[in-house]
């Protein structure tokens, strides 16, 4: 599909007059980079839009790709198939591709889909408000991708989706050769921030509310390589114990190669680095692993999460599994289900193997059939969830505490149910009071006791106790204008053993 070939008329309006509309696929990495997207965009003078572009809302659409997940491509071209015919209608609107399908393709993203006007890479996301004006007042398609990172992504404007919960990047890239995975090809070597800037940066965040944080990085815990020091990860965690108001310290993803014993006693020693881990096996056999270049094996991966539940018993496990690479046999995938049965996972990201053009892995012989993928993904799934039902069973009657939070999980009318995270990260859907002055707003906290695991979340139907207005709350009601709640209330007894909001 094609728009017609006559350029429309320039749009006259200034920026300030303009709305835009961010399009997310992927890890919590473009989630982050969509925040720095928007901020960078309102730091230009553009609205966010009310309504999206196919709504005739937003001025400029903005697709920040994934090359990782499966069908990306198509999805990609589909949407931007769909975009064409509402950019014919509207003169002036502006369509962006950016991410790491913009790293990938670049000049192909223009030549398939012409009626794109910017396409940028990971590394020049802070250029992205200059290519639109410039495409607006040339009339004409801007490609630009960096091969090498212009700016710590961190030093841009971001316009943060929570305000009591901020994603902090550690470092971007990764220095990994997994077969299977581009992301070292997009997103480059490890880059490292030092320890000073990111906790500057947390300290900020909480200043403004912020009482949780997730340090983010493709592999966090080689955190410090760059500058030569294999202890910084551990130090880190310790060093966010040390600030005032933030209650909770979340940290992925790791990678079990190069997961430290200093890092497990940090976790187990920091009052507010939360008990979860999320750990990435991709496989249990040990020769499939060899294959797909993860320098660890399965006996090596469940001695870690032996020392960590030795250390912080209640830590709750989650972990990435990949089924079907190439060369698995039917002993390699019960290896895996072994593994997955002894790990005891709280819940688990399945995926079934695709090739990905760029990678190793799409040229290796002995690619899997799709039914034999396809009865062993249903295979696990179902060992997996039935794994996750058994461990969140063994929590009902446990007293656990919620930061309750705007879209996570649902809010039911009928039973009058509010959704949050216990400090494991579960889902939990709680039952809370209609009393508006004894309602949590997302950011506050509170004690419940689970009454039902389900495989998925949990439910605590028996209400809240210890209700606390937190500065997170503030921040949510103050940007959401909502009426003001009672101050200095305590419902019920106090939470325990964390610093008061």
């Amino acid at each position: 599909m094609e728009l017609e070939t006559s350029a429309p008329t320039p749009d006259d309006r200034s920026t300030g007059d303009r709305t835009y509309e961010v399009v997310t696929y992927g890890c919590q990495m473009n989630v982050h980079d969509s925040e720095r997207i928007s901020g960078l965009l309102e730091g230009a003078g553009y609205a966010r839009a009310l309504t999206p572009a196919t709504d005739g809302g937003a001025d400029v659409v903005v697709f920040n790709t994934c090359a990782v997940r499966e069908n990306a491509d198509n999805r990609l071209y589909g949407n931007l198939g769909h975009m064409a015919e509402v950019k014919r209608s509207r003169p002036g609107m502006q369509i962006a591709v950016g991410g790491c399908m913009a790293q990938k393709d670049r000049d192909l993203i223009v030549r398939k889909a012409p009626w794109v006007d910017v396409v940028f890479g990971t590394h020049n996301v802070g250029a992205l408000p200059v290519l639109l004006e410039r495409a607006r007042v040339e009339q004409a398609s801007q490609v630009e991708i960096k091969e090498a990172l212009e700016t710590f992504p961190s030093n841009l404007p971001t316009r943060r989706e929570s305000p009591y919960s901020a994603w902090v990047s550690v470092s971007v890239g990764c220095n990994n050769t997994c077969t299977f995975c581009i992301v070292p090809a997009l997103r480059g070597k490890e880059t490292d921030r030092r320890p000073g800037d990111i906790l500057a940066e947390v300290r900020a965040l909480v200043d403004e509310g912020v009482q949780e944080i997730t340090l983010l990085g493709q592999n966090v815990n080689t955190y410090g390589v760059e500058f030569g020091d294999r202890t910084a990860f551990a130090k880190l965690l310790r060093a966010c114990g040390e600030v005032d108001g933030l209650e909770r310290v979340r940290f992925t993803s790791p990678h079990p190669a190069s997961f430290t014993d200093d890092v497990i006693a940090a976790m187990a020693a920091t009052h507010n680095v939360m008990p979860t881990l999320h750990m990435p096996l991709q496989s249990g056999s040990d020769k499939v692993l060899r294959e797909m270049r993860r320098s660890y094996r399965s006996d090596r991966f469940l001695g870690i999460l032996d020392k960590v539940r030795a250390a912080i018993p209640d830590a709750a496990i989650t972990t990435d599994i990949i089924v079907g690479f190439p060369g698995e046999t039917d002993d390699d995938f019960e290896a895996t289900m072994r593994v997955t049965e002894q790990a005891r996972f709280s819940s688990a990201f399945t995926f079934q193997y695709s090739i990905r053009p760029g990678t190793p892995a799409a040229t290796m012989p002995n690619q899997v059939p799709k039914p034999v993928v396809q009865e062993r993904y249903d295979r696990l799934l179902a060992l997996v969830n039935d794994v996750a039902w058994q461990e969140n069973r063994a929590l009902e009657g446990r007293e656990v505490e919620i930061m309750f939070a705007a879209g996570e999980g649902r809010k039911d009318e009928d039973t009058n149910r509010m959704s949050g995270r216990a400090r494991d990260n579960r889902l939990v859907h709680v039952a809370v009071p209609d009393d508006p002055a004894q309602r949590p707003r997302p950011g506050d906290m509170a004690m419940t006791v689970i009454t039902h695991g389900a495989p998925h979340h949990l439910n605590a139907d028996a209400g809240i106790t210890g209700l606390r207005r937190t500065r997170g709350g503030d921040a949510w009601q103050a940007r959401h204008a909502a009426p003001p709640a009672p101050r200095g209330v305590q419902l019920g007894m106090p939470t325990v053993g964390l610093p008061q909001g």
